[in-house]
């Protein structure tokens, strides 16, 4: 269940500058980063081999790949917001910025606080700009940080 119910993509403009919600945490489990390691073929040794991560990784644990925790993004939108009415068609438009400060081990919880930066006016919908800021629990620095801009058509 959504955070927030908004009636139309354009009542999200009173949210513009404004944290929207805060997801539930995310659990991140070695299973899920080993599915994700063979749909995106990326096998590295500090994803899938607990041995060798515990004992020569910085991490002393595997960690998600930094696109693993980043596809997760719609996930958490979803949880955030959810617009009753007016849109036919949502497209993830693409992000203007993406760091990973900080890993995600094997067994973290995530989540993400999601922040409204923008709405612009389309000629058939909006575009929204947000700010997506995940943290894992009990982490200093937050996981990822990116500005993701979704279209909301009509």
């Amino acid at each position: 269940m959504p955070q927030r119910v908004i009636e139309t993509p354009a009542a999200l403009k009173r949210f513009a500058g404004r944290e929207i919600a805060t997801t539930e945490w995310f659990l991140v489990t070695q299973d899920r980063i080993l599915q994700f390691a063979e749909v995106s073929e990326d096998r590295q040794w500090i994803h899938v081999d607990a041995g060798r991560a515990q004992s020569q990784s910085p991490y002393s644990a595997t960690v998600a790949h930094g696109f693993l925790t980043l596809s997760l993004l719609s996930c958490f939108l979803r949880q955030a917001i959810e617009i009753r009415d007016g849109v036919r068609l949502t497209v993830n438009y693409g992000l203007n910025r993406v760091r990973f400060p900080a890993p995600v081990r094997a067994g973290s919880k995530i989540r993400a606080r999601v922040t409204l930066l923008s709405l612009n006016e389309l000629r058939a919908g909006v575009e929204a700009v947000f700010s997506m800021f995940v943290e894992a629990e009990g982490a200093e620095k937050p996981c990822c940080v990116a500005e993701w801009v979704v279209r909301y058509y009509q």
